[in-house]
């Protein structure tokens, strides 16, 4: 097992590596000149040359890339053209809410959707599962920000069951912080929801048609024992790769969901960069998120080992 996952992590190291590139290349051919921006309307010539050269726009592309490389395996990612603050700085600042309300939207995802997912397979063909999966097709179908804004219409404004906006930290208590949270992680999970249910269901209708099921039925073992000790385990495998997978459209879901619910995290720092082409911020933004998706993806493929022994061979 050891020697399985030191082998997916060297392979992670190429894919960061083009994935580096990629950010870079992409965003310097974006269309939009940082420098006439910062120098403004007004600006002459001259301006614009002596702004290019403190960024560094005037040098040849692959000796800004090799400079950005170098900083970044310093753990340097450079300063905001606008704010002239560190990105690492700007981003810790940020994190804190954005990862609150994915951690919260996947626990609450994962705790909804399997359980639906495995009704659904075992009541195959019936009223409760059609009704589950009528549930994961409107997941599907609406969109983060109408579920947000109804959300935050109805709980926050009409019933003022929760505050609309903002975030509070976890220090400053639990429930602060999870009534902040609950609105914004339940239209982030709508969609997620859907996806893990409907691949628990397909997964677990082919689990429950092996012969050692039907064996464990004919011992006279209850539901629950087949469904959710038996079954479940030997169908965790894809469950696992789509909870995995899911977390990149989660990323993209936070950042309109920060803006609907005005949460200051790194989804709102990410428009805010686009908006106004501050590159070294907007690199930094999805080098994390790369990053952070590469090591869960490894992490899922580790776990195959564990939930299926014949992975390792």
């Amino acid at each position: 097992m050891l020697l399985y996952a030191l082998r997916r992590l060297l392979a992670t190291l190429p894919v960061m590596a083009l994935v580096g590139f990629f950010i870079f290349s992409l965003l310097y051919l974006a269309p939009g000149d940082p420098a006439a921006m910062i120098a403004g309307d007004q600006a002459t010539p001259e301006d614009l040359a002596r702004i290019r050269a403190d960024l560094g726009l005037d040098r040849a592309f692959l000796v800004r890339f090799g400079d950005w490389a170098w900083q970044v395996l310093h753990f340097d990612l450079g300063k905001s053209i606008f704010a002239g603050t560190p990105v690492t700085e700007m981003i810790g600042q940020r994190i804190g809410p954005t990862f609150s309300l994915l951690v919260l939207t996947i626990v609450l995802a994962v705790l909804v959707a399997i359980p639906l997912g495995v009704v659904a397979a075992w009541r195959a063909g019936g009223l409760l599962d059609r009704a589950i999966m009528a549930f994961a097709v409107f997941g599907f179908s609406v969109p983060v920000f109408a579920i947000g804004y109804m959300l935050a219409y109805v709980a926050a404004l009409q019933l003022k069951w929760l505050p609309v906006q903002g975030y509070v930290p976890l220090d400053q208590g639990l429930w602060p912080w999870l009534e902040r949270l609950i609105l914004p992680a339940l239209a982030m999970s709508f969609g997620y929801v859907a996806l893990i249910a409907r691949i628990t269901r397909t997964a677990m209708l082919e689990v429950l048609r092996q012969d050692y099921v039907r064996t464990a039925r004919a011992k006279g073992l209850g539901s629950f024992g087949i469904l959710f000790v038996h079954a479940l385990k030997n169908a965790s495998v894809p469950i696992v790769t789509v909870v995995g997978l899911g977390i990149a459209m989660l990323v993209g879901g936070a950042v309109v969901t920060e803006s609907v619910f005005a949460i200051p995290g790194v989804g709102r720092l990410t428009v805010d960069a686009i908006l106004r082409r501050d590159y070294p911020v907007i690199q930094g933004i999805v080098l994390m998120f790369s990053f952070g998706y590469t090591l869960i993806n490894l992490a899922i493929d580790i776990s195959y080992t564990w939930l299926d022994p014949r992975i390792r061979l």
